[in-house]
């Protein structure tokens, strides 16, 4: 087993984030960088419909919502920086150091990245053998019944270019009823506060309710932005009753090294602020929702199931 201590479930509990060092031995990050690169040099970009990435802000409003967006689900596609590109159109810099994410399937259609899910030690070239914190064991001591796995990508937060992200919760883009997203967020490179780390609002996760959601827009064309009807917080106590409380509000700063590992729980608001360094950030995140009796994906979320459904985290 390789799940996570009382003291490091304790502290996810009260702060809504955990940051486990040195979770991915230097062979397997290795391993995926070189496939990160293989990917970026090896697509196509006279058959890619140059899509952009934009979280849309607070309001969603401009948030990238293409058909090549929408059927990323289930396959690996390529989404440009929004600085890529002169204003008439044109590329800045070379295809390699104009992407932004590389999604949303690599955890199935990958084989370097799906081996992170394996519960066998002895799996995919014997990589995966040394990883501490292995997604199954987190995932149990975080109390999944039955975890599925969506939304897996690289992002790439350019030098230079590379854009920030405004605070958020993932559990807006990949809502179930009621609430239960947790992302693993995997360092490549070091994220440093000049190369756009994240920051945490610790303990938000308890006061802050998914107001909003992003939903495919009418006829399935395109996203917007919607109040949430559903409810807000996960199961469990402590949610939705702190209030927030006069001073807080304080960013944490959560610079880490290559092979650390962030959970994020699904309400906790973090952002990350924009690459103006001439050092990249490459990172490798998934998600995991509850798949259990009780807990219902919605049918209007942006990301919807591949024909085969998510991929279960558990072996049996």
């Amino acid at each position: 087993m390789s799940g996570l201590t009382p003291d490091q479930l304790s502290f996810f509990d009260k702060n809504g984030y955990l940051i486990i060092p040195s979770a991915l031995p230097p062979q397997t990050i290795s391993a995926l960088l070189s496939e990160t690169h293989s990917l970026l040099s090896s697509f196509d970009i006279s058959t890619h419909p140059l899509t952009k990435f934009s979280t849309g802000g607070e309001t969603g409003k401009d948030h990238v919502g293409d058909d090549y967006f929408l059927s990323s689900s289930s396959n690996i596609s390529f989404f440009f920086e929004e600085d890529a590109f002169s204003s008439d159109g044109q590329l800045l810099k070379p295809k390699e150091k104009s992407i932004n994410k590389i999604g949303h399937y690599l955890h199935a259609l990958s084989k370097p990245f799906a081996s992170l899910l394996s519960t066998n030690p002895g799996d995919s070239r014997g990589f995966v053998e040394e990883m501490k914190a292995r997604p199954a064991d987190v995932a149990k001591d975080l109390g999944f019944k039955d975890p599925r796995v969506l939304q897996s990508m690289v992002i790439c937060k350019q030098p230079e270019i590379g854009g920030a992200v405004p605070p958020h919760q993932d559990s807006t883009f990949l809502y179930t009823d009621p609430p239960s997203a947790v992302g693993f967020w995997y360092a490549l490179e070091d994220a440093t506060v000049s190369n756009g780390c994240l920051s945490f609002l610790a303990g938000s996760h308890k006061w802050a309710g998914v107001e909003k959601r992003l939903v495919r827009g009418q006829g399935g064309k395109g996203t917007v932005m919607v109040g949430n009807e559903g409810r807000k917080f996960p199961e469990g106590d402590g949610y939705g009753v702190v209030k927030r409380q006069e001073g807080e509000g304080e960013w944490v700063v959560g610079e880490v090294k290559a092979g650390d590992l962030v959970l994020i729980h699904g309400n906790l608001l973090h952002k990350s602020e924009r690459n103006l360094s001439e050092k990249g950030r490459i990172i490798y995140t998934f998600h995991v929702i509850e798949g259990g009796e009780g807990w219902v994906y919605d049918e209007r979320n942006w990301l919807q199931p591949p024909e085969e459904g998510f991929t279960r985290l558990y072996s049996s």
